[in-house]
């Protein structure tokens, strides 16, 4: 059979996205890994899943799978491409739409302007839902990396995520401090490592190496960490646009027990099909 997809990209952090309401699609592992391979598949950080709603306070139900083809609970990016994908596919014509995810229900508003904001999760600091391995919450941490300890903070936005202030984000080891950061006991289910350089108390540069995905060019809920975690340490003001390399984020939190506002574009590159392989059900032997 032939499955229809659209590609898509939140400042260059780029995505297929799949209609599973007027298609009938499960997604294996190793299917996840087919379509993100980039020389062999369609190629993609990550794969956004439409599904109908599973309850009824909810608009969809909205699965993303990484590069290696690991669920993940969060996506600050895909967001906002699920949104202008369910409207341009007139799946729904609100502006308000609420998603269900594995961290919680997530929504998100078109604006306008023809930006998309998505209310994330509302942070968590405390070690056992990040979940980093330590036994008491604290602003930052110690990590040893490179024969030395760096200071990071930590939390949660329905996925785990590492900060680590930086001099100068270009030239911050990305790569390597990300890899190794996915075989350290600290963050028994890995995390997304983010190098943020502040400039000014309302603007900051952000890097972030993604779990299961690497570096990409744009990540939302990395930037919305970044800023929380600045903010947090009384770094920066409420209201915060994120540099990446991808472009423009604009970052609003107003301190704990509220959710972040994160606020950016969503294109539509091209749409396609692919085929797709479907198993079927081996029949009783008569």
């Amino acid at each position: 059979m032939w499955l229809n997809f659209t590609k898509m990209h939140g400042l260059g952090n780029d995505f297929v996205v799949i209609d599973g309401v007027t298609q009938h699609v499960r997604i294996s592992q190793a299917q996840a890994q087919k379509i993100a391979d980039r020389h062999f598949g369609v190629g993609c950080d990550q794969i956004l899943l439409v599904e109908p709603p599973s309850h009824p306070e909810v608009d969809f139900d909205y699965r993303i799978f990484n590069q290696d083809g690991g669920e993940v609970n969060q996506c600050g990016n895909g967001a906002r491409c699920f949104a202008k994908f369910v409207r341009d596919r007139q799946l729904t014509r609100k502006d308000l739409i609420r998603v269900r995810t594995r961290a919680g229900t997530v929504e998100i508003t078109a604006n306008p302007d023809h930006s998309y904001s998505v209310d994330l999760a509302i942070p968590s600091f405390e070690p056992q839902n990040i979940p980093l391995a330590m036994t008491q919450r604290s602003d930052t941490y110690q990590a040893r990396l490179d024969g030395g300890d760096i200071d990071f903070s930590a939390l949660s936005l329905g996925n785990p995520h590492m900060v680590i202030q930086v001099d100068d984000c270009e030239n911050a080891p990305v790569e390597l401090w990300g890899k190794r950061m996915q075989q350290s006991d600290l963050f028994p289910e890995q995390v997304n490592v983010g190098f943020m350089q502040i400039l000014d108390r309302q603007t900051i540069r952000l890097r972030v190496y993604e779990r299961g995905s690497g570096e990409t060019l744009a990540c939302g809920s990395g930037a919305c960490a970044a800023a929380v975690a600045g903010m947090q340490l009384g770094l920066l003001d409420n209201s915060v646009l994120v540099n990446l390399h991808g472009g423009e984020l604009k970052i609003e939190w107003h301190g704990e027990g509220e959710a972040v506002r994160l606020t950016g574009p969503a294109k539509t590159v091209f749409h396609g099909k692919i085929r797709w392989q479907v198993k079927q059900a081996k029949s009783a032997k008569k």
